[in-house]
């Protein structure tokens, strides 16, 4: 790991610490590159420019993939209207002046100041080494919730990556392709039922993507109508869209009901053993596709550090996104923002901030800030969140948002919904490229090509071979 923890991976040279009289650079490790990460990398980067340059101060992000996912439009992404390359941001190109790492952070010893970095990103064990720091900004994120159902780890689909997205989208074409080929009508009902269990931001807007979609693709088989396909969400609670005020989520179960699709409140799914999908309210079919989005929790990573957690495996966080040590007292040196981070909302008479992309970014943001007035030795600012306010696509040219003046729904929430997520994408270059790919939508048909051999691109080689025939 030598040639990557020596700077050369990301495309620069680390400064050397100083010896004699010069004074040592602060070394500041960011844990994590999604949302939180990479915005407070940003901040740092830009604030401590001059620094950075001089060998003053010196940035690491360590992270297993080398771009930032910009989550909330995956949604599209499944359903074709944007290009997969288009939701993600290369790091090292929005991050020039950091040493970007592609590997994990395996340990944390903050008593130490060191981090144990693993350059095997998929598991395994690859070079190890430790990584010491003077400050530490810990934003892994999150990972799938998942419940030990019977079937699930065989039969499931994920929905948190660019790779799960694309996957998905091709999954649910070859169920069309499936469906119009078989003469066994219980293959092709099974192939036409689509379950998605969580009712929140990804479950919702997925469905609601991929069932527009899909609407829009059995146009080009002579034996599939839309009255064919079965959509049924199954969410645990009593109401969808948890973030949402009650009149817009309930506006949501209306359009998404009038769209046949068959909503189960207060239902879990309690078993999808060989295809066969068993819910807690007794009913039983089959179903070839199952996609679960039900939930997050924090990054396992966090079980192997030295900082305080919560009952949920959050990092506790003061206001001021600094770590909480003994007696509430600031954890020095030690930060923490985003999803896997507990942190107080003021507006909620101090319960958790809630684990979303708008928390993540604003968080990150201040923690930026606060940092730096810590090394200036000006006293940090707490988080005190405005309103967040949220919205989703429900398919070309529908969905839902509140802003301060209430709530919006159609065309104006998917429009909105769209500048707002625009704004947000942290690369000038990634928001021309979407924007092109939602004009491009406007002026031509969708594509709804399935593209599921790039998953397996060596089978069609193998099969040349007699052992694979």
């Amino acid at each position: 790991m030598g040639d990557v923890l020596d700077g050369r991976e990301s495309g620069h040279t680390t400064p050397t610490r100083p010896t004699g009289g010069r004074r040592c650079p602060i070394r500041i490790l960011i844990v994590g590159g999604g949302c939180a990460g990479t915005a407070a990398a940003l901040g740092l980067q830009h604030a401590l420019a001059a620094r950075l340059r001089t060998g003053d101060a010196e940035i690491t992000v360590v992270e297993p993939q080398p771009y930032l996912t910009y989550r909330p439009l995956l949604a599209e992404v499944a359903a074709g209207s944007i290009d997969p390359r288009h939701v993600v941001v290369p790091l090292r190109r929005l991050l020039p002046q950091c040493r970007v790492l592609t590997a994990r952070v395996t340990r944390i010893d903050h008593a130490t100041r060191t981090a144990q970095v693993d350059t095997a990103t998929r598991g395994g064990t690859g070079t190890v080494t430790e990584l010491p720091y003077d400050h530490i900004v810990v934003a892994p994120g999150s990972v799938s919730r998942t419940d030990p159902v019977p079937g699930l780890a065989e039969h499931g689909l994920g929905f948190a990556s660019v790779g799960e997205a694309v996957a998905l989208r091709n999954h649910v074409l070859e169920q069309l392709d499936l469906a119009s080929s078989t003469r066994d009508p219980e293959l092709r009902q099974s192939a036409l039922t689509f379950v998605f269990v969580g009712g929140g931001y990804a479950g919702v807007g997925a469905l609601a993507e991929l069932e527009d979609m899909a609407r829009h693709a059995v146009r080009g088989y002579h034996n599939l109508t839309a009255d064919d396909l079965r959509w049924v969400l199954v969410e645990a609670t009593g109401r969808i869209l948890p973030e949402e005020p009650a009149d817009l989520a309930d506006h949501t179960l209306a359009e998404l009901r009038e769209r046949s699709v068959d909503v189960r409140l207060g239902t879990t799914l309690e078993s999808a053993a060989d295809r066969l999908m068993t819910l807690s309210d007794g009913s039983r079919f089959a179903a070839r596709t199952l996609v679960w989005t039900a939930g997050a929790r924090p990054a396992p990573l966090l079980r192997d550090t030295d900082l305080p957690l919560d009952a949920d495996g959050r990092i506790r966080c003061l206001p001021t996104l600094q770590v909480r040590g003994p007696g509430g007292t600031p954890l020095a040196g030690a930060w923490a923002a985003g999803d896997s981070a507990a942190v107080p909302d003021a507006t909620a008479d101090g319960a958790p901030c809630a684990p979303n992309a708008q928390h993540a970014l604003a968080q990150a943001r201040l923690l930026a800030d606060n940092l730096l007035a810590d090394l200036d030795r000006r006293a940090p600012a707490d988080y005190r969140p405005d309103r967040i306010h949220c919205s989703t696509s429900l398919g070309i040219g529908r969905g839902v948002a509140h802003t301060r003046r209430g709530r919006v729904t159609g065309r104006r929430a998917w429009w909105l919904h769209r500048a707002r997520h625009l704004r947000r994408l942290p690369s000038a270059d990634r928001r021309v490229r979407v924007l092109t790919d939602w004009l491009l939508g406007a002026l031509f048909t969708r594509e709804v090509v399935s593209l599921g051999a790039v998953e397996h691109p060596r089978a069609e080689f193998e099969s040349g071979f007699p052992e694979h025939r």
